[in-house]
């Protein structure tokens, strides 16, 4: 049966009574190594807020949803695109630094599809700096609390015998048994205008084989939350992987087509996903800007 949130004036589709009823309803950054240690860790809970399809000029709503992140404590990350509308060097100076900027020191970020519209990306790396990981890589590994973190970049190679897909491989046999969760910009299943993107397909295959626990990922410009699935989009509670797409961070709102296959929760709305991660669980909040009704929270358990 279908439910609707309420965003403003504009309903907005659930798709489960968990959904419907979640509507109404800090972790100091970690070094940048190429690699993780391999022992798991206990702490205590971890935050990490962001989203992604951020520094548009001109957008209210870029300041915004900066303003939030000076609220919440814990580690920045971005799922892409953070600069428009071509990861220039003017446009993170002039579009992202005046707004996100500020929590640059505490930001990991991942690039998206508009930073490889200037040769490289090469601003995003500057700019970012050892906080990108390697430079022209742009994937990297990091803790946060008990968790293993791993931002990759979807705009590089990532078929099965990609130098990005044997580096994760080497990261989650490392890690065995660390609750992880992962974040990079083009989402392998969408209800927006984009639509799923097949490109991360096998970076998912390798996930779901290790048993990743979450995905964060940007490039639909809307607010979306998936029920646990395989790569090829079957649901699966037991060792599924949950999907989020976050590309809330100020740029133009998208409406989405229709409801992707296990979708539980979609809305056109800017704001911030927060998620704190304890041991062997982890609970999430989207924090919309000042003035929207939607919610959305909920908790899941680590494989």
């Amino acid at each position: 049966m279908r439910h609707f949130c309420r965003f403003g004036a504009t309903p907005v589709l659930a798709l489960s009574l968990a959904a419907a009823s979640a509507c109404g309803g800090s972790s100091p950054l970690s070094p940048d190594p190429s690699t993780v240690p391999p022992t798991t860790v206990s702490g205590p809970p971890a935050v990490l807020v962001g989203a992604g399809d951020i520094g548009l000029c001109g957008s209210a709503a870029t300041a915004a949803t900066a303003a939030l992140l000076d609220r919440i404590d814990g580690t920045v990350y971005t799922t892409g695109d953070n600069a428009y509308p071509n990861g220039s060097e003017e446009n993170f100076r002039d579009c992202y630094d005046p707004h996100w900027g500020r929590h640059r020191g505490r930001t990991r970020p991942t690039p998206g599809n508009h930073e490889y519209m200037t040769a490289g990306g090469a601003p995003y790396f500057t700019y970012f700096g050892a906080s990108a990981g390697p430079p022209a890589r742009g994937y990297y590994a990091y803790r946060a609390g008990s968790w293993l973190v791993l931002a990759l970049n979807s705009e590089i190679p990532a078929g099965a015998g990609s130098a990005q897909v044997q580096w994760l491989r080497g990261e989650l046999s490392r890690a065995s048994g660390a609750c992880t969760l992962v974040y990079w910009h083009r989402p392998l299943f969408s209800s927006g205008p984009h639509g799923p993107d097949p490109a991360m397909r096998d970076v998912w295959r390798v996930l779901h084989e290790y048993n990743a626990d979450v995905v964060l990922t940007g490039h639909e410009h809307m607010y979306e939350r998936f029920a646990p699935q395989d790569q090829d989009g079957r649901a699966d509670a037991i060792r599924g992987i949950r999907q989020f797409i976050v590309g809330t961070g100020g740029a133009a709102l998208y409406s989405p087509n229709g409801v992707a296959p296990n979708s539980e929760v979609v809305a056109p709305i800017h704001g911030v996903l927060k998620l704190t991660l304890s041991d062997g669980a982890y609970f999430w909040e989207f924090v919309p800007i000042p003035g929207a009704t939607f919610r959305d929270s909920g908790s899941g358990i680590c494989h």
